[in-house]
């Protein structure tokens, strides 16, 4: 028996499966049903598109299971005057309650954006999640001294990244300007075997944070940190982001001490069709 199992009850031989796979590894001889040669199955991705588009859940696969995939359901789509309203509702919070994510909130938010598309499937995304306001606190602290650092040794710096010297002097004034006092950070990474990674991890990063809002939680994108945490390898170290991993990203979450209730204007986009 190979990776995949064809269901002769179920499969019309409409070869869909076949078209669909991205390896071209599914052949299908006239007449007969679906199959993937032996010396071919290695080439298999994993990515589950055959389990997933055959419209008579007719096909299993050994690694994606039909069982463990569970069918689409039209009534839960949404609109696109509904996605259009949801992605511009998307706010950066940078006001949160004083009030802890819970574990289990964290980890499920997790288990979404692991279907976060990766290069070649490889799915090589992992994740650090530090808690507590002591502890993110010593970060806030850590990320200023690393940037005042950098802004000492470059002063030009102030001109490339005009923001530093204010977010510094707000952050001197004693309100944290660095990660705003956020009750919870995560931060993706990925190893350097990665072929995409920097992209893999912003792109599963971007599901959890459109997917936040629903479970009653904000994020902000942690650019600050992330540029302290380029500037020192033992920083890095410090937050348990694996020194074999130069993709990373972190992020603040929390429960938001704010409400909006307008869509804000953007400029508008620079198209150029060719």
């Amino acid at each position: 028996m190979g990776i995949i199992t064809i269901d002769e009850s179920k499969c019309t031989k409409d070869g869909v499966c076949a078209r669909e796979c991205m390896a071209g590894i599914i052949r299908q001889p006239e007449g007969d049903y679906p199959r993937i040669a032996e010396r071919h199955e290695v080439l298999c991705r994993l990515c589950g598109h055959c389990v997933a588009v055959c419209p008579h859940g007719a096909l299993s696969h050994e690694a994606v299971r039909i069982d463990d995939s569970p069918p689409i359901k039209s009534e839960l789509g949404i609109s696109e005057a509904q996605a259009v309203h949801f992605l511009r509702s998307r706010r950066s919070i940078r006001s949160y309650k004083d009030k802890p994510v819970e574990r289990e909130t964290i980890q499920r938010l997790i288990e979404v954006a692991r279907y976060a598309p990766t290069a070649g499937n490889t799915q090589l995304v992992e994740w650090v999640v530090i808690s507590g306001k002591a502890r993110i606190g010593e970060i806030a602290a850590e990320t200023a001294r690393s940037l005042r650092e950098a802004l000492d040794k470059n002063p030009s710096l102030a001109v490339s990244a005009p923001y530093l010297p204010g977010v510094l002097a707000t952050f001197d004034t004693g309100c944290d300007s660095m990660l705003w006092n956020a009750p919870a950070l995560l931060i993706a990474s990925a190893p350097a075997g990665a072929i995409n990674g920097m992209v893999d991890l912003t792109i599963a990063l971007s599901s959890l944070d459109l997917l936040a809002p629903a479970m009653g939680l904000g994020t902000c994108w942690a650019g600050l940190l992330q540029r302290a945490i380029l500037s020192s390898p033992s920083f890095k170290e410090s937050l348990g982001v694996p020194p074999a991993h130069p993709h990373h990203y972190p992020m603040m979450i929390g429960y938001p001490n704010v409400k909006f209730y307008r869509l804000p204007e953007r400029k508008p986009p620079k198209i150029t069709f060719r």
